[in-house]
């Protein structure tokens, strides 16, 4: 998809966020709930082919739908595509931003050199399991000491970097590592608010529910992050991610 044409700057809003959807009715009004926090910002929802109602929710809600081949890669890039801002915000259609997520952002644009430099969330999940905070430290770890921030924390990124970088890549999955990598370490930055992400995807995992599914899943993404580094084809482990 050919890239939105230049506007004035007068006429640009301050942010596009683009939330990736395929049948993603169930969380999608939490997600645009909490966006709806800056009015301003552009919401721009790039979907894959939903059949369940998510488009639907999505018009009522006021985003503008940008239509896709399935595949998160492809998603995230057209709605980058189609965006008008001078910035923009990546976030899964199962994620809300906590209160305050708009000052964070502010301030991460406020900063010197902040076009240089990308941003992400705290992840939390919307579980009170013990296993789900031993997941967010573990992710809040990796994304602090390697750099390695995954969708589910959101990316905040200025288009001249997002460009220079050559966007996200058309994968099936991995797609949110392989742009973090291109980014670098020294260019992402924590950014203080949280990414409160459903726990629906663990918590009914496994033939003992949420209490295997807390160790089952982390076990397997992580597996599927090293058979990605190994050189395995994003096709084929999209394939055992189901």
């Amino acid at each position: 998809m050919p890239a939105a044409p230049p506007q004035p700057a007068a006429d640009r809003p301050p942010l596009s966020i683009v939330v990736p959807t395929l049948n993603a009715a169930a969380g999608l009004p939490a997600c645009l709930e909490s966006l709806a926090a800056w009015p301003e910002a552009e919401r721009i929802v790039a979907d894959g082919g939903s059949r369940d109602g998510t488009l639907e929710l999505a018009r009522a809600a006021g985003c503008r739908i940008v239509e896709s081949p399935p595949g998160r890669g492809r998603q995230l890039a057209a709605g980058a595509a189609a965006a008008r801002a001078d910035w923009l915000l990546f976030l899964h259609a199962d994620t809300r931003l906590s209160p305050g997520w708009t000052k964070a952002v502010r301030e991460h644009r406020a900063r010197v050199h902040a076009e240089e430099r990308a941003g992400w969330f705290r992840l939390r999940f919307d579980s009170r399991a013990a296993g789900a905070r031993r997941v967010e430290r573990l992710a809040n770890w990796r994304a602090r000491a390697l750099a390695l921030p995954y969708g589910d924390q959101g990316l905040l990124i200025a288009r001249r970097l997002y460009e220079a970088l050559g966007g996200h890549p058309p994968l099936p999955l991995m797609e949110d590592v392989a742009m973090v990598r291109r980014i670098g370490s020294r260019a992402l930055a924590e950014l203080d608010a949280e990414a409160v992400t459903s726990a629906a995807r663990y918590e009914r995992t496994g033939a003992l529910g949420g209490f295997l599914g807390w160790w089952l899943r982390p076990a397997r993404n992580l597996c599927l992050l090293g058979l990605y580094r190994l050189g395995v084809p994003p096709r084929l482990l999209a394939r055992l991610y189901g």
